[in-house]
């Protein structure tokens, strides 16, 4: 009997957190609209900051993005300057594969970065290779963007490593064209 009440409250509790886990629909209707294709042309500055999965920044970084788009492609070539010194550049090709979805590919994305807008939020997944403390790593990142107006979005992304948090990215986006 016991086991029976310890697997449903299990069960239960899994269900509160799926449930009260946000979803892309969540944001239908909500404006202004986010379209990656009008955001992220032209040139861009973010400040951003890299926390440990107990909340403490670890790494605070710059990065300046300049964006370009010819019908659904884009490319958003972004340089990262890192407190520590570091810099660091990603550039990624971008596709808009539908009405409100994107896909995504760098060089140190595994795969493909497949994402979705609804609304003033975009949502996607994809992994990406890391290198912490000399050691190469493939970490999982659930990535959210949500545009405040039409020149700033506020990007919060979970980092997760074999299903476990292991940290947060916090980043604010602004347009230099706007």
């Amino acid at each position: 009997m016991i086991n029976y009440i310890r697997n449903g409250l299990l069960v239960l509790s899994l269900f509160l957190v799926v449930a009260c886990s946000a979803s892309i629909s969540d944001y239908e209707g909500e404006t202004p609209e986010l379209k990656l294709e009008e955001f992220f042309n032209g040139s861009l500055v973010a400040h951003g900051m890299v926390q440990n999965r107990q909340g403490k920044v670890t790494q605070r970084f710059t990065a300046t993005m300049e964006g370009t788009w010819d019908g659904n492609e884009g490319v958003l070539d972004e340089m990262f300057y890192w407190d520590d010194g570091r810099e660091e550049q990603r550039v990624w090709y971008l596709t808009k594969t539908g009405e409100k979805t994107y896909e995504g590919r760098a060089s140190d994305v595994v795969g493909v970065a497949e994402g979705q807008v609804e609304g003033n939020a975009l949502h996607w997944v994809y992994q990406l290779e890391v290198d912490i403390d000399g050691r190469g790593m493939t970490l999982t990142l659930d990535d959210w963007m949500y545009l405040l107006d039409e020149d700033r979005i506020i990007n919060r992304t979970e980092m997760r490593y074999f299903g476990v948090r292991v940290g947060d990215i916090t980043l604010y986006i602004e347009r230099l064209d706007g």
